[in-house]
């Protein structure tokens, strides 16, 4: 699957549009979680224990935006964009969404 940010693929003729496409997860720290990056916050710096659970959270959202891509009959997400949402304290929602193409490459 082809993923891009941009709203056209150089090199590829779109054949068809699917529509658009979303992957979404709502995350939550845990206690230790909270824990753990109060400390770290402490010592300032990176926190990683948040850092990795905003990661964790994008690459969920990704692979079930690609997921629903490819059930549409997709090779390809143009125009890809990710959005976050706070739903209540310590609660995230991740969104990852595009336009699902079919393109021809070459």
């Amino acid at each position: 699957m082809i993923v891009t940010t941009t709203n056209d693929l150089p090199g590829a003729r779109v054949l068809k549009v699917h529509g658009v496409v979303r992957g979404i997860t709502v995350r939550s720290r845990s206690v230790i979680g909270n824990l753990g990056g109060a400390i770290q916050s402490i010592f300032g710096g990176n926190l990683s224990v948040y850092t990795n659970l905003a990661e964790t959270a994008r690459q969920e959202a990704f692979d079930l935006m690609v997921a629903h891509a490819a059930a549409e009959g997709a090779n390809a997400i143009l125009a890809m964009r990710y959005d976050a949402n706070e739903i209540m304290d310590g609660i995230t929602e991740v969104l990852a969404y595009g336009t699902a193409v079919t393109v021809q490459v070459g």
